[in-house]
């Protein structure tokens, strides 16, 4: 499932527990997840390919770190 990060609404973003969901969800490495955090918390979208498998729990664990994302397929 592909998803698009949109923004991160909460007050004090945590960039590393954000990074370390990207790693958990996706298929990227630790650096690139701190660098698709940063991209993120800029403003910028970031468009991530998630595991099929635990596409449910992704999502909740993204809804928890108040990101705004939106499911493209």
């Amino acid at each position: 499932m592909k998803i698009n990060l949109l923004s991160c609404d909460a007050q004090r973003p945590d960039r590393r527990a954000i990074a370390k969901c990207i790693v958990e969800i996706s298929n990227v490495g630790d650096s690139l997840a701190h660098e698709l955090t940063n991209i993120l918390l800029e403003g910028d979208a970031v468009d991530i390919e998630v595991k099929d498998k635990i596409s449910g729990s992704a999502l909740r664990a993204l809804r928890k770190l108040d990101i705004d994302y939106e499911i493209m397929e």
